[in-house]
């Protein structure tokens, strides 16, 4: 290690005799950055999860533009509009076609006693374009009463369940005193607030949910005419609909709303960003002690390089050496671990909890800086001293 820090430093690397002089202290103090780069990807992994799971439904639509309530802050709240709506914007120049789009969060009880919640969709199944090529190709088969497709990465349900709907064999559950039956699976995933998804047809979706009436759908989807720009759709809708409780969005800018008032507004989201900030705060918290500490054990050394001519650069880069070396002996350790802890709470909770390219570099970059900062920190004491006051 001496011989590899040399040759990429062009000096002795002084920093990491310094560092591995205590090997007790060097332990502590990588297993200290390992830990807080542990919150941090945890708390980052936990809120990628909410972010994934927020926007997985829009996954499903193939639409340009969406209508919704000014109720509802994201696409599964509860927020009604008008169904006259579609009709006024069917008759905006540029718009092609629209359709309305029912949401319900629908729970059950499968024979083992377990509870399962699935956020059902109800669409017109004669207008299989607004829906994915895998759910459209299904789409027609939800004419029949009471039937719908069921994802297949929902939460608790038994495998066999999925594997005998993979087969072509239906199953049949009870819901608020209604029989619904799955002839198909989709692929979405469970998140927050559902165990999984359900795709049925508006019909089937009005019978199980009673309280609904066709009239006041969740939102209108709309598609644009080919060569037409959405932004200028939305403006001539904008200018034609009433703006009183509508939102007008186009479905890319109506994901990224959700996702900001997911992360900035609803409690859950807040909680898991400050617990990235206190994850940063311990990590530069223990780099400090760490750094001031070594700093404090070794000022006659530091007083004799400066007695000797030796600049504030030269303790900078002495100590610098030290945090790079912890940020990058802690990263390891701290994104090994928090890999294995992703694929537990994958198999324990089927969150979307997943490790990406970017989190590993940012959560890197960032450790590399907060160590770097503190190492500054911890020098500011050498900066104006004077030699004969350090011994």
């Amino acid at each position: 290690m001496n011989k590899l820090l040399t040759f990429l430093f062009g000096r002795l690397p002084i920093g990491w005799l310094q560092l591995t002089h205590s090997r007790g202290r060097f332990i502590a103090a990588v297993a200290g950055v390992a830990f807080a780069n542990l919150l941090v990807f945890m708390q980052l992994g936990i809120m990628g999860a909410l972010n994934t799971s927020t926007v997985a439904p829009y996954a499903m639509l193939n639409a340009d533009i969406i209508l919704s309530s000014e109720d509802g802050n994201t696409l599964t709240d509860d927020g009604h509009i008008p169904r006259a709506r579609m009709f006024q914007a069917l008759g905006v120049a540029g718009v092609n076609d629209a359709t309305p789009l029912f949401i319900g969060n629908l729970p059950f009880t499968l024979k083992d006693g377990s509870s399962v919640s699935l956020l059902s969709f109800g669409m017109d199944v004669a207008k299989p374009d607004f829906t994915t090529p895998d759910i459209a190709a299904s789409l027609d088969r939800l004419s029949i009463e009471n039937t719908a497709l069921l994802d297949k990465e929902t939460r608790g349900m038994p495998q066999s369940v999925i594997e005998d709907l993979a087969q072509g064999r239906p199953f049949s559950f009870e819901t608020g005193g209604d029989t619904l039956q799955a002839i198909g699976t989709m692929e979405v995933g469970g998140g927050f607030l559902a165990d999984g998804m359900m795709m049925m047809s508006d019909q089937t979706f009005l019978r199980v949910f009673p309280n609904r009436n066709s009239g006041a759908p969740n939102h209108i989807l709309i598609q644009t005419d080919d060569g037409i720009s959405i932004d200028t759709v939305l403006t001539r809708l904008q200018n034609i609909l009433p703006a009183n409780n509508l939102r007008i969005q186009s479905v890319t800018g109506s994901a990224a709303n959700d996702l900001a008032y997911m992360s900035t507004e609803r409690p859950t989201g807040i909680i898991f960003g400050f617990g990235v900030f206190m994850g940063i705060l311990v990590g530069l918290v223990i780099v400090y002690q760490v750094l001031s500490t070594d700093v404090a054990d070794h000022l006659r050394e530091y007083a004799t390089f400066k007695a000797m001519g030796y600049g504030q650069p030269f303790f900078l880069g002495i100590v610098f050496e030290e945090a790079i070396i912890l940020a990058v002996l802690g990263f390891v350790p701290g994104f090994l671990v928090s890999m294995a802890l992703y694929a537990g709470l994958v198999s324990v909770t089927g969150l979307p909890v997943a490790m990406n390219a970017s989190r590993a570099i940012l959560v890197f970059l960032g450790t590399l800086t907060a160590c770097t900062v503190s190492g500054a920190i911890a020098t500011r004491r050498l900066a104006n001293a004077d030699p004969a006051d350090l011994f």
